[in-house]
């Protein structure tokens, strides 16, 4: 599990075919909290949970699986590309994003970014599948970056970044059309299934049909 809090953005150095998936290299830029990383250890890559496979200095090998590349951004990786970097939190870590699960949902479009003074807000477009899962005022990750929904239109949303965040991520990369990790809030989906849950229990206990009525003595 991860907050949603980067710790290092790092560099892909290596992409490697195997088996319908992908060997990613990543360096890093000798960050301490990398530094220890080990194999088996998650690590988050744009937001999506990988498995440690191999480390060296400065850098750490990824294995990434079909059902991955399918869902996310990493099949668009190159050498060179940059990635927002998060190892998994620890019990006795602050929680100073959100609970992220480096599930990721989907793959979506950055559709604006505008310039507020000293700020930025991105537009992202998003699935209508998801809307039941994002709310104004509510957390969403874009990238691994743990965010809030500053501004929710029909099928897209408004983030506000400040220029440490602009600067510190691969926000600063962004333009109109690039497509983006997003991992909605996991709370979120669990009152939405719930709803949805009860709602279906309701309707199946509200059926009055014949087979009722004769259990019912009628």
């Amino acid at each position: 599990m991860f907050t949603g809090i980067i710790k290092d953005v790092g560099r892909v150095s290596g992409v490697k075919g195997q088996n319908g998936g992908l060997r990613l290299r990543v360096s890093y830029r000798n960050s301490p909290e990398f530094t220890t990383l080990s194999i088996d250890e998650s690590v988050s890559l744009n937001g999506a949970c990988q498995t440690v496979v191999a480390v060296g200095e400065g850098w750490f090998e990824v294995d990434t699986v079909e059902e991955t590349l399918s869902k996310t951004t990493l099949g668009s990786f190159q050498v060179g590309s940059q990635v927002n970097l998060e190892r998994a939190v620890r019990p006795m870590d602050r929680l100073g994003g959100h609970f992220v699960l480096g599930h990721v949902d989907c793959a979506a479009k950055v559709h604006e970014i505008r310039q507020l003074g000293s700020s930025r807000e991105i537009w992202v477009f998003f699935p209508d599948v998801f809307s039941p899962f994002i709310v104004s005022a509510g957390s969403i990750t874009i990238d691994g970056i743990s965010l809030t929904v500053a501004k929710l239109e029909a099928l897209r949303f408004a983030v506000a970044i400040i220029p440490y965040t602009f600067a510190h991520t691969t926000l600063h990369a962004l333009q109109q059309g690039s497509k983006v990790n997003l991992e909605f809030d996991i709370l979120g989906k669990y009152v939405a299934r719930q709803l949805e849950t009860r709602s279906s229990s309701v309707q199946a206990d509200s059926r009055i049909d014949e087979g009722w009525l004769h259990e019912n003595g009628f």
